[in-house]
């Protein structure tokens, strides 16, 4: 199954099916998962990475266990719409995990997702140390709540 637009991603799914956000870093991976009428998501957890195969494996334990029906990456974008080596390294990411597995894949621009949800939890007055460790998976979950707001009204 190629990359897809996210409304042919939609369409695509079965009734219930659930989406998986992915907030690509260099040293871990964010998630958040879907309900299944795509309505909400929530932060699940971060994986660590390490060499891609082992990555993938955790990702589609994940994806298998929570009965996930497609994927949804942020996509670094610059700010001024282009398309640097982030962008390349996701598309990457996206290519050789379809070289593994048959799954529907979309990306969401991702541009300020992590400044946003830095932002909110300083607000809310969460430390250092704790923003740390959920600041990959919020912003996950910040990338898929962009993407479901989009379908709902699209």
């Amino acid at each position: 199954m190629p990359e897809m637009s996210l409304t042919d991603l939609k369409a695509s799914l079965p009734r219930g099916g659930r989406l998986l956000g992915l907030d690509l870093g260099s040293k871990t991976i964010g998630l958040a998962v879907s309900d299944g009428a795509l309505m909400v998501a929530s932060p699940i957890e971060t994986i660590q990475r390490t060499k891609f195969t082992a990555d993938a494996q955790k990702l589609l334990a994940i994806v298998d266990g929570r009965q996930i029906a497609g994927l949804v990456l942020g996509l670094p974008v610059n700010m001024d719409g282009t398309e640097g080596p982030r962008c390349q390294s996701t598309r990457q990411f996206a290519r050789n995990l379809l070289g593994i597995r048959d799954v529907a894949i979309a990306y969401w621009d991702e541009r300020l997702s992590t400044a946003a949800v830095q932002r909110a939890m300083i607000e809310a007055d969460v430390t250092r140390a704790k923003r740390a460790k959920v600041v990959d998976q919020m912003a996950a979950g910040y990338i898929l709540q962009g993407a479901l707001d989009f379908l709902r009204r699209n």
